[in-house]
């Protein structure tokens, strides 16, 4: 008698990105006989927020988050999002230098992004005005706030609106620490046991093969979930975050995540220290 698959939460943003990522176990062209995943789309912050609740047995989760999880989540080795020189932007409304930042209010994606954080390392000293992701450009166009630190597709679209880009923190996490920034991960919930745990590792990895082996048809489902962008933007920033460092972390990502992390708590940003954990 066959046993039913244990059904898994599986939560992540609506970007295109991971849409691009999980479409293989979207639609079901990988499956599992131990496992059933159940999709839930919220943005990045709801995510980091819930995932201090253990709310999802796997989750989207921002690398900053992780110290403040570590007790109920493992990462996966799988499903990261890393920027290689490049990264989330802060960008203003007129031409500003980096240190023009000191002191000015600046939107923010939430304070448990690796957005932040690292906007943190460079600049400690701004006032975070804390708005939706999707809101950033409009909160900076409208003065609430000096200066925006962008995530997700506006990363590629702020220049449209007029937008002049203040500093790339990817680039400078780059230049400064010779390493790649890792922005998010996924992670699995500690109390979900070894079979199940190596078995959602296993299909996390194969669907992210999968999109990158059909590359076309990945895309066109990710296009759902692209917003204000066209077909080669969003090949573009889907190119940007599902790479090699996606369908394996290898050592680089997790010592870059460690860098990061300790940084984050040496400037009394993160309460502990805490040492990344990677379950394949």
């Amino acid at each position: 008698m066959t046993s039913t698959p244990a059904e898994i939460v599986c939560a992540h943003s609506p970007d295109s990105d991971d849409a691009y990522m999980f479409y293989a176990l979207a639609t079901r062209k990988i499956r599992s006989p131990l496992v059933q995943f159940r999709h839930v789309l919220e943005d990045i912050q709801t995510l980091n927020r819930k995932a201090r609740d253990g709310e999802y047995e796997l989750t989207a989760i921002s690398y900053h988050a992780y110290p403040f999880v570590a007790g109920r989540y493992v990462l996966m080795a799988s499903g990261s999002s890393v920027g290689d020189g490049y990264g989330p932007m802060v960008v203003a409304a007129r031409p500003m230098a980096p240190e023009e930042l000191k002191g000015k209010r600046i939107a923010i994606p939430g304070k448990l992004t690796t957005a932040y954080l690292t906007l943190r390392l460079l600049q400690p000293d701004f006032a975070a005005v804390e708005v939706p992701f999707d809101q950033i450009l409009e909160a900076v166009s409208e003065n609430k706030a000096e200066a925006g630190l962008v995530i997700h597709e506006a990363q590629l679209t702020y220049a449209r609106g007029g937008f002049h880009n203040v500093i790339d923190l990817g680039r400078w996490w780059k230049n400064t620490y010779g390493l790649p920034l890792p922005l998010g991960a996924n992670a699995l919930r500690r109390d979900l046991g070894a079979e199940l745990a190596s078995e959602c590792c296993r299909l996390m990895r194969e669907s992210i093969q999968y999109a990158l082996d059909h590359r076309e048809e990945s895309l066109i489902y990710a296009m759902q979930f692209a917003r204000d962008m066209e077909a080669p933007l969003a090949e573009k920033f889907v190119g940007m975050y599902v790479n090699h460092y996606t369908v394996d972390c290898g050592d680089l990502v997790p010592q870059a995540a460690q860098k990061l992390l300790d940084l984050g708590h040496e400037a009394g940003l993160i309460p502990h220290r805490v040492a990344v954990e990677f379950v394949r």
